[in-house]
């Protein structure tokens, strides 16, 4: 075993040619059985190979049977066969989330098996499985989730007939919610990653703090919570990457939002000082152990008997993309409950008037 893993190492070329007659062996015992087990069956089945196949091998190759996989499930399975059109919208979010899953199952096994390579000692190896089961059990739910939440609601489309429009509208709204979750979660990979590589280029520019703030509060789904922000006109326009600095709002309203009771109250605020931009959001939820506060910035950290829902990988993207404008993030208990996240960037300030000139 250890021979043949030595030859597929020293030659790459091996993989891609195993994956390739993996992917074409497979396909061809479902083709002859699709009457049976159906074109689904046949999808979670070449899923479950490019899994296996994940483990053994490097990610270049694995995406290139991903693709392959992808296409041919699409030409020999999905009606009408033997064409790459699909002809209706399950079939179409089933093709996206085959390949979606495909790449996201890609990028993890081959992240975990380099976090594996870098482990010297007996307890960076128990580490090392703990994470990648709290990240797999997390992924499961995650993904898992959304997923079926769509299937759902296409097949309640497809099989009741009369419908009324009420409940269409009611199935799309579903399908769209589970659909900007799924979303959410591959963005959330990628951030990881891009923070990780250091992969992160600045796109500097001048920015107006309570617009921004503005917009994320609006971009939420938020029927539960107060969430409280007045203006601060004596903020300037300060020159930072709105989109990231958006994104990280955005993650720590959502923990606040995910991590609080209903009817709790989330106030955010916004000065500058010295050239310091700082933004603070508080709520008054039931804190986090004094203890505990130093570990919540950790990828897929998430605090003890908390509910479902979530990766615990917002918090350390916020810290990331904050960290990447040079600045940092601290949290604090509030008296005599809540928390309190502080984030603090040096920038460079100006006033409309000045800006006007420039």
């Amino acid at each position: 075993m250890k021979q043949l893993n030595s030859i597929i190492k020293q030659y790459p070329v091996l993989q891609y040619f195993i994956c390739m007659v993996m992917v074409g062996c497979t396909s061809i015992i479902c083709y002859y059985n699709t009457a049976t087990i159906g074109y689904k069956v046949v999808a979670l089945m070449l899923l479950l190979l490019l899994s296996l196949l994940a483990i053994l091998f490097q990610v270049l190759p694995i995406l290139v049977a991903a693709i392959i996989a992808a296409l041919v499930w699409n030409y020999f399975f999905i009606p009408p066969t033997f064409t790459l059109h699909i002809s209706t919208l399950e079939d179409v979010l089933m093709f996206a989330m085959f390949f979606a899953i495909a790449m996201v199952n890609a990028f993890l096994t081959t992240k975990i098996k380099k976090t594996e390579k870098k482990l010297s000692n007996e307890k960076e190896k128990e580490n090392t499985i703990l994470l990648y089961n709290t990240l797999f059990n997390s992924l499961s739910h995650e993904l898992k989730t959304p997923i079926a939440t769509i299937i759902g609601c296409i097949d309640t489309i497809k099989e009741v007939p009369n419908l009324t429009s009420l409940q269409h509208t009611e199935l799309q709204q579903q399908i769209e919610i589970a659909s900007i979750r799924l979303q959410q979660q591959v963005d959330n990979l990628l951030n990881i990653n891009r923070i990780e590589s250091n992969q992160i280029a600045l796109q500097l520019d001048w920015c107006d703090v309570n617009e921004l703030i503005h917009n994320t509060i609006n971009e939420l789904t938020n029927n539960t919570h107060t969430i409280l922000f007045e203006t601060n006109i004596h903020t300037p326009l300060c020159k930072i990457d709105g989109g990231l600095i958006q994104q990280v709002l955005h993650n720590l309203l959502t923990n606040a939002l995910l991590y609080t009771l209903n009817q709790s109250i989330i106030s955010i605020n916004n000065w500058v000082t010295n050239e310091m931009l700082c933004i603070e959001v508080s709520d008054n939820g039931s804190g986090i152990p004094n203890e505990l506060l130093g570990k919540i910035f950790e990828k897929f950290y998430r605090l003890p008997q908390t509910k479902a829902g979530g990766t615990g990988l917002g918090l350390s993207i916020a810290k990331g993309f904050v960290v990447a404008h040079k600045g940092t993030i601290t949290v604090n208990n509030n008296i005599p409950k809540g928390v309190t996240f502080t984030i603090t960037i040096p920038v460079q300030t100006n006033y409309i008037n000045n800006l006007k000139n420039e």
